[in-house]
């Protein structure tokens, strides 16, 4: 890997306002992370409301109207095609009723050929998983709904 893609993944980063962000390209992995406590999160303007219908096989997922006190959702930070396993030959990172602790990858998103691993921000058990692999997902898309330990 040369200088100039090693910048552009810090690009990436600091673009799509991630804390870690790991690249592959055949058996070079290259993995970067920023504190972003120490750095401020860019303040997007809020969205317009989007009208989407899901296909008839989704789950529809529970608006946060709808959980209960104990109840949580992960929302996609970014945009791109959601994945539950490292490869298709792997075990789902979580399945229902799976506890993880904060920090944990429970999920890939890859954006412009970038696999970016998406982390419980807290601990709970999964509940529900609203998506499969292969999926786009769109940035605060609903991904997980989970439970409060």
């Amino acid at each position: 890997m040369d200088m100039q893609e090693l910048k552009d993944i810090i690009r990436l980063l600091k673009e799509e306002g991630l804390s870690e962000i790991t690249v592959a390209d055949g058996d070079q992995r290259v993995t970067v992370k920023r504190d972003l406590q120490a750095a401020p999160m860019p303040t997007a303007s809020p969205a317009q409301p989007v009208l989407q219908s899901a296909p008839a096989t989704s789950p529809e997922p529970a608006s946060d109207a709808t959980l209960n006190d104990r109840e949580f959702t992960l929302t996609a930070p970014l945009v791109g095609t959601f994945y539950r396993r490292p490869s298709p030959d792997d075990e789902p990172f979580v399945a229902v009723g799976d506890v993880v602790q904060a920090g944990d990858t429970i999920c890939l998103i890859e954006a412009m050929k970038v696999m970016n691993e998406i982390k419980a921000e807290e601990a709970g058990r999964i509940r529900q998983v609203l998506l499969d692999d292969g999926e786009m997902v769109d940035f605060g898309k609903t991904l997980f709904i989970l439970e409060r330990l």
